[in-house]
């Protein structure tokens, strides 16, 4: 396995020491700030970036995995989220992005995995392009590899998968069409029905236009795939007032209440962008840390 490890430390701690002190009772008070330093400065998350091969696209991609500090104890074992990015964007886009997400693997006690979902594949299997395995490799292939080389609890229930954007939709995607895989879901801004956007985004280079292959464009849509949906996902999904995709998220959580589909939905100031996702994060992650903790009860 090809790893690259950096840790990664947690926010300074500030001290106020008064130094007046002699002899004997000094030194230990200096041995005794330097042991706190060395406390809390040795605990900290682990970033790997791993190479993971897909035997569907006959290629590797980076994927980064970010471990609590608690994974150095070998008998801990750990539920899992995976983290879609967006459109345009790939593997690193979380971890340059958002500082906390690292905090948050600690506050959290969880994995986080950013996979690479190429710039534009919508984390689907193309249907009018074969190179293009994105749901295979994302849905199963990475999931497979993680519970190979890591701590992992294997079990639906302590797996969850979320993003932003295009990688909102391809969570959903996912989640929805491997539910006995996936036991929990979400999205940050997603588009939830593709025809709403028609040329945009490559969309046509992996489904097709929306004249020949018209099904496509219907039933690889979120607002559609949900349809077909399982009881027993969890779901959490948001979008920001101010965001181009507001409307289709408000109509997704409409359709849900039709089909009864149990869900949280939450709408919030924002707009398309990293502010609204930074602060997005923390919500969902909070969500899925409920979720896994039933496995404890």
């Amino acid at each position: 396995m090809n790893t690259t490890q950096v840790s990664l430390e947690n926010k300074p701690m500030c001290l106020y020491v008064s130094m007046c002190l002699c002899g004997e009772k000094k030194t230990k008070m200096m041995l005794l700030i330097i042991f706190s330093f060395v406390f809390q400065f040795s605990k900290a998350s682990i970033v790997d970036t791993v190479l993971i091969y897909s035997n569907a696209m006959h290629k590797e991609f980076k994927c980064v995995v970010i471990k609590p500090d608690a994974y150095k104890k070998k008998s801990n074992q750990f539920p899992v989220v995976y983290l879609l990015h967006g459109y345009g964007g790939d593997f690193s886009n979380w971890i340059k992005k958002v500082n906390a997400v690292k905090d948050y693997a600690d506050s959290y006690q969880l994995l986080i995995i950013c996979p690479d979902g190429g710039a534009s594949s919508w984390y689907f299997d193309s249907p009018v392009d074969s190179t293009m395995k994105y749901e295979t490799y994302i849905g199963k292939e990475v999931p497979e590899y993680i519970d190979a080389h890591y701590h992992t609890i294997k079990n639906r229930a302590a797996r969850a998968i979320t993003g932003l954007s295009m990688g909102g939709h391809g969570a959903m995607f996912l989640a929805f069409r491997h539910a006995n895989f996936f036991g929990a879901c979400g999205s940050m801004s997603g588009l939830m029905d593709l025809g709403s956007t028609k040329n945009k985004y490559e969309l046509m280079k992996r489904i097709g236009d929306t004249i020949q292959h018209a099904a496509y464009w219907k039933n690889y849509s979120v607002i559609n795939v949900i349809e077909n949906h399982s009881d027993s996902l969890a779901i959490i999904f948001d979008c920001g007032m101010d965001d181009p995709f507001f409307t289709d998220n408000n109509r997704l959580h409409e359709k849900m209440l039709k089909l009864k589909i149990p869900h949280d939905y939450i709408e919030r100031p924002g707009n398309h962008n990293w502010d609204y996702w930074a602060n997005s994060l923390g919500y969902q992650l909070m969500f899925f840390r409920k979720y896994f903790d039933r496995l404890r009860g």
